[in-house]
């Protein structure tokens, strides 16, 4: 069963900077690098969004509210996907979640991270 372990997470202030990153485990790196890979967040009483995310080729898309401040990347010979979030604001609060879109067509998630952003 592949296993994502998110981790960066944390107490930060507005203009801040975090990187995240979410390794994944039991899964081969052919695996990993061919399997489309995304960051999530969920905010208190919202549902769950797209943040960011990276196919395997490589091409990116971001949530609007992010485009130009976040950074996905991914490491496939570390089995690691990564989201550096720079110029953070307070709406960034949320729990941040890794996912992984397997091509078995399988979907993983990991437990999430909490970043908090203060004003």
């Amino acid at each position: 069963q592949v296993q994502l372990v998110e981790s960066g997470g944390g107490l930060v202030q507005a203009g801040g900077s975090l990187r995240l990153s979410c390794a994944a485990s039991s899964v081969s790196s052919v695996i990993f690098s061919i399997s489309h890979m995304g960051w999530y967040r969920q905010a208190p009483g919202k549902q769950r969004e797209l943040v960011a995310a990276i196919r395997s080729a490589g091409n990116t898309n971001y949530a609007d509210s992010v485009k130009g401040r976040f950074t996905i990347s991914r490491d496939n010979a570390k089995n690691t996907v990564y989201l550096q979030m720079n110029s953070l604001k307070p709406e960034d609060t949320a729990v941040y979640y890794c996912k992984m879109a397997s091509p078995s067509g399988g979907d993983y998630w990991g437990k999430g991270t909490l970043v908090t952003v203060s004003s």
